[in-house]
């Protein structure tokens, strides 16, 4: 979905032998990276459904599931904790992973600048050095 250079993806619910464009069982969401940070919808309910019907993600399915804190809620489910304790885990888990995306954006951003540094000290002697150098004949 989409358009050129601005892709959008749909998650879908699909039979492992239907080729990757064919028919398909249920849409479960989308997953836009054109966003900064990115879109990820899930129909919650349905995603836990299959994922404890037996379906497998993808890789990358896998990962955005993780993003979104859902395999961590199934986890949770599978060992028969109660609401309140899958509500509390999921609120720790939810600010870990603020933390986080706030460290990595910190340190692009270093990183930028350091580059940005290196940059300006790199063309100083390269412009020195070119101006003081005479032809070869």
């Amino acid at each position: 979905m989409g358009r050129k250079k601005l892709p959008i993806y749909k998650i879908v619910a699909a039979d492992a032998r239907s080729p990757r464009d064919g028919r398909v069982i249920e849409s479960l969401g989308t997953y836009d990276p054109n966003n900064k940070p990115s879109k990820i919808e899930f129909k919650e309910g349905r995603v836990l459904y299959w994922l404890k019907s037996g379906a497998q993600p993808t890789v990358t399915v896998r990962n955005l599931l993780t993003r979104k804190g859902l395999l961590l809620r199934l986890h949770l489910m599978k060992k028969g904790a109660d609401d309140e304790k899958i509500t509390q885990e999921l609120s720790k888990w939810s600010a870990t992973q603020e933390n986080k995306l706030k460290r990595t954006s910190e340190k692009r951003l270093l990183r930028k600048d350091r580059k940005k540094k290196a940059a300006k000290k790199g063309e100083q002697p390269e412009t020195a050095a070119a101006d003081t150098a005479t032809p070869a004949q």
